[in-house]
């Protein structure tokens, strides 16, 4: 059974639903041990002062936040402590928005809400009025002492909080260089959305793999097994830079209506029963 980060319940006004916080999100990233090239010993991070070089032991580190090149502020342990928010268990919903006036670019990292024997019924009843109203509930909520801005959604059965960022951490896209929004040429755009529409479908995640983990992998047990690394797969052609958008809108177009054919008679040929082959008897030649 999974373990709960936490145990503690969902409140909106009066209503209190007792719920387990349970991670959502498994990573499959690599990890890697720097290592010795003589003797494959194990390297380790030493942490040594930028201004004796000297060697420094961790009672004798402290914290502190850069305000100017070179100058600090020193803040201890005991100031830390009491700015830290107090750790309530709980995800307290303030307001109820539609799902769409949230910019996706906020949502960061979802976890799942395990209801309790005891708030079954009230977890059910708010997942159900969500899903119909088509709504969110907005919360703050406190886990590993930090705070939090989260969305409470519906998922299925379940009922999933998302941390998402606070609007000071999303980079404002006006300080970058964006072409401005006007119509471009009614030839590409129509090009443009038929090559859309070809290469349209329902998003199936299964589909999807991380094919450089599988490789590394791959290649990690065959060292393991004292074989020779797999062959490098064939990587495809660089693309050339673009001329002219249309010829190359045009080509893609083509492109994709030959893999969906191609895709779809493979598709009616699993569907077909093989048919008897005839066979026909060979006269045999005068001697």
């Amino acid at each position: 059974m999974a373990h709960a980060i936490w145990t503690g319940s969902i409140n909106f006004g009066l209503v209190t639903i007792p719920v387990k916080l349970q991670t959502a999100i498994r990573t499959s990233d690599l990890r890697f041990n720097f290592l010795h090239k003589k003797d494959e010993g194990r390297i380790n991070n030493v942490r040594r002062c930028s201004v004796c070089g000297e060697e420094v032991a961790y009672d004798d580190i402290e914290r502190g936040y850069e305000i100017e090149k070179g100058r600090y502020v020193i803040l201890t342990d005991e100031d830390f402590k009491r700015v830290n928010v107090e750790a309530t268990q709980s995800v307290d919903i303030v307001q109820f928005v539609e799902l769409s006036e949230i910019n996706p670019m906020y949502f960061d990292k979802p976890y799942y809400l395990e209801p309790d024997k005891r708030g079954r019924h009230a977890y059910a009843l708010l997942r159900e009025a969500l899903r119909e109203s088509g709504k969110v509930g907005v919360a703050k909520v406190v886990i590993r002492s930090k705070e939090h801005l989260a969305a409470l959604k519906p998922n299925g059965d379940a009922l999933v909080l998302e941390l998402m960022h606070f609007a000071d951490e999303i980079v404002d896209q006006s300080t970058l260089d964006f072409p401005a929004s006007e119509a471009p040429p009614e030839n590409e755009m129509k090009v443009a959305k038929m090559l859309i529409d070809t290469m349209s479908e329902p998003f199936d995640a299964s589909k999807f793999r991380d094919n450089y983990r599988e490789e590394v992998l791959a290649m990690i047990e065959a060292r393991a097994a004292g074989q020779e690394a797999p062959k490098e797969a064939s990587k495809p052609a660089a693309r050339s830079n673009v001329v002219n958008l249309m010829d190359v809108l045009q080509k893609s177009l083509e492109e994709s209506k030959k893999r969906a054919s191609s895709g779809s008679s493979r598709n009616d040929d699993e569907r077909e029963e093989p048919k008897p082959k005839k066979t026909t008897r060979r006269k045999s030649s005068a001697a």
